[in-house]
């Protein structure tokens, strides 16, 4: 079994830190409990996501791009558009 990375999503301001404009606090917070509530897999792309509130993420992109599916004809007819 591979090992994967595992990435933690997160909104702006959370735990009220900001990193780049608060590098200070960058590591400072200690002796609390992070409450995983569903992790993700992405195998292809080799990590692990761990879900810890409400987020947003956005879809995965398909293997063959609906552009394949498009064509023009000799006359000028598209085809293969949704």
């Amino acid at each position: 079994m591979a090992l994967l990375a595992l990435k933690l999503p997160r909104v702006s301001g959370f735990l009220g830190v900001d990193p780049p404009a608060n590098q200070r606090l960058l590591g400072a917070l200690e002796g609390f409990t992070l409450t995983v509530g569903k992790l993700r897999i992405s195998a292809g792309a080799g990590f692990t996501v761990a879900f810890t509130g409400d987020i947003m993420t956005m879809p995965g992109l398909p293997k063959l791009p609906s552009a394949e599916g498009i064509d023009v004809d000799h006359s000028g007819k598209i085809t293969g558009l949704f």
